[in-house]
């Protein structure tokens, strides 16, 4: 089956912006919660192991040995309490951690002119364990910002 965006669809041939973009937490569907000022984070490395033979001093050889990420880290203006992704934060770094932590699936879509996804990830197991708000400042004419950042157990690209 081919999940791929038919060519007339994918902004005219160009290489997709990285301005328009929707994030969608498997809790909310898409609907709530999803806009966001950045999303960064989305990366792999394998990490190696050097093993070195005895007797020969020309290289080393390097085994992979782990698949591992950075943490998705997601900022936004500072959402009112009731929004759902609030409270799923605040339930997990608010309680004691003496329960089981509620993870879901996120996923992040690059969006072409005509508000269809034409490049996505997913993360799997993901959970909050870091909430922090940027600076206030009396000279600073911004929105006041709140950074999110989340651990997950795989990523995998859909689009």
């Amino acid at each position: 089956m081919d999940l791929s965006i038919p060519s007339w669809l994918s902004s005219s041939g160009y290489q997709p912006s990285a301005f328009y973009f929707k994030v969608v937490f498997s809790a909310t569907m898409g609907l709530t919660d999803s806009s966001f000022k950045e999303v960064s984070g989305i990366s792999k490395e394998i990490i190696t192991e050097d093993i070195t033979e005895g007797g020969e001093n020309g290289f080393v050889h390097k085994l992979p040995k782990a698949v591992k990420h950075p943490r998705l880290v997601m900022k936004r203006g500072i959402a009112k309490m009731n929004s759902p992704l609030v409270l799923w934060c605040k339930s997990i770094m608010d309680g004691e951690l003496n329960l089981p932590i509620c993870t879901m699936p996120i996923m992040v879509y690059l969006m072409n002119e005509y508000k269809l996804p034409i490049r996505g990830w997913m993360f799997t197991k993901v959970f909050p364990v870091k909430w922090d708000v940027e600076s206030f400042g009396s000279m600073k004419n911004e929105v006041a910002i709140e950074s999110i950042e989340f651990e997950y157990q795989s990523s995998s690209r859909i689009i």
